[in-house]
């Protein structure tokens, strides 16, 4: 069983977490319930946090990658633990400034942000704009200039690193949509662009390599394409004093996956940061690390109500829940792959093989094949490590509403995103007077 955090197996043999029964939690919230372990994201916080802050001599700043899951009760969780904030959309930057999130320790992403966009985040007097490409310095040089504002920006570039994790989630390797490749000196070039206007203040650079990654050389590597560049702006006369890696690093999905301890990460980048700056005669920049899923990822469950059991002779058994796709589409987009337990046997022998599937109208497999404890209709299944791009990426395909969320903590369970209803759902449809 793939415990993570505070989750057990309490007296009456269900899984429990944040001192919360999940039988009881599915109860009095229902199903599909995102489940979300308090304890362990303050945990993980803090964990990034000391083990950078101790391995690097100048300044770290942890800045949450809010893509990976982000409501207002996460940004009040985030800004009480002292991280900074990734958002990468209008939706997410809202979240964070009505929540009360400091803007100060907001950094703004994405490869395309409209002119509102970039109003909002200049209004809102964010730490920095991300720059992803040519068109959008000039997009933003245009916007300050009219506003006769100077903004914080940095760069983000594409190292050339192809990392060893699903391709859709590949993000620094020379083919893609996002940052300027160093190849060809593209980014050398937005570098300059960014330098000369009088309207930006450009501060650092940026990559992220990808998700999910295991393999902690990838990272070795981009710290050192990182560095190279600084040296040649440096060179052209354009001096930056900051240092965005990006995150990236994975989590426990299955029994099968390694990840290295983010103490590990910490120690490693720090190491070849420090190793690099030292051989280029660099003083060191401001570090800034944007980890999402490995804060959020294992800190959360989502829990289902079992419904149909239908065996196939001699093929398999499928065992049907009441969600799938609509709450986690993870597995249809990337294969993923989970681990999961009947949460009110949580103690017994697996002895059933079963195909975990949706109730979607689509082949819709949340889990290919896993053994469970006799798995009846009506039980509680709880499906691990659910806490990063399931909520996040969560649709309304068949009309299914969203589930609700519980923050869950010392025995104490707080809804923090409500459950849709049917009539959420229909809202904001309109029908034209022709058809009434």
């Amino acid at each position: 069983m793939l415990l993570s955090g505070t989750q057990r197996l309490n007296e009456q043999g269900h899984l429990e977490v944040g001192g919360c029964d999940c039988v009881e939690l599915a109860r009095a919230y229902g199903t599909p319930l995102y489940v979300l372990d308090e304890a362990l994201v303050r945990g993980n916080c803090r964990r990034y946090r000391n083990s950078f802050a101790g391995n690097y001599p100048a300044q770290v700043n942890i800045a949450y990658a809010g893509k990976a899951l982000i409501t207002q009760a996460i940004c009040k969780l985030m800004a009480s633990e002292g991280m900074w904030l990734d958002v990468a959309s209008a939706g997410e930057l809202h979240t964070a400034l009505t929540a009360g999130f400091p803007p100060q320790r907001i950094i703004v992403h994405g490869n395309y942000k409209s002119q509102a966009e970039l109003e909002t985040a200049l209004d809102a007097g964010v730490h920095q704009i991300v720059l992803d490409s040519l068109p959008e310095i000039a997009d933003l040089e245009a916007v300050a200039r009219s506003r006769g504002q100077q903004v914080a920006v940095a760069v983000r570039v594409a190292p050339g690193i192809k990392v060893h994790t699903h391709t859709y989630i590949q993000t620094g390797q020379v083919d893609s949509k996002f940052g300027l490749g160093v190849e060809g000196s593209l980014a050398l070039r937005g570098l300059r662009q960014a330098a000369d206007s009088p309207h930006l203040d450009l501060r650092g650079i940026h990559c992220h390599i990808g998700s999910q990654i295991f393999g902690l050389e990838s990272y070795e590597r981009a710290v050192e394409i990182m560095l190279d560049l600084l040296v040649e702006a440096q060179q052209q006369g354009i001096h930056l004093h900051e240092l965005n890696l990006g995150g990236g690093l994975g989590i426990r999905y299955t029994h099968e996956d390694a990840p290295a301890p983010l103490e590990q990460l910490a120690e490693t980048v720090c190491t070849a940061l420090l190793r690099g700056l030292e051989q280029r005669r660099l003083a060191p920049p401001v570090l800034v690390l944007e980890p999402g899923r490995s804060i959020v990822g294992e800190a959360g469950l989502t829990l289902y109500t079992i419904g149909v059991v239908k065996e196939i002779p001699g093929v398999r058994t499928y065992l049907s829940v009441d969600g799938g796709l609509s709450d986690n589409p993870r597995p249809a987009l990337y294969q993923a792959e989970y681990e999961a337990v009947v949460a009110n046997k949580a103690n017994g022998k697996p002895t059933r093989r079963v195909r975990v599937s949706g109730k979607h109208c689509e082949t819709d497999t949340l889990i290919e094949s896993i053994t469970l404890h006799d798995p009846e209709p009506g039980d509680v299944l709880a499906v691990f490590a659910t806490g990063a791009y399931n909520y996040a990426m969560a649709s309304n395909y068949n009309r299914f509403p969203k589930p609700a969320m519980v923050l869950v903590h010392n025995g104490q369970a707080d809804v923090i995103v409500e459950r849709e209803s049917l009539d959420d759902m229909v809202s904001h449809d309109r029908v034209p007077e022709r058809l009434r």
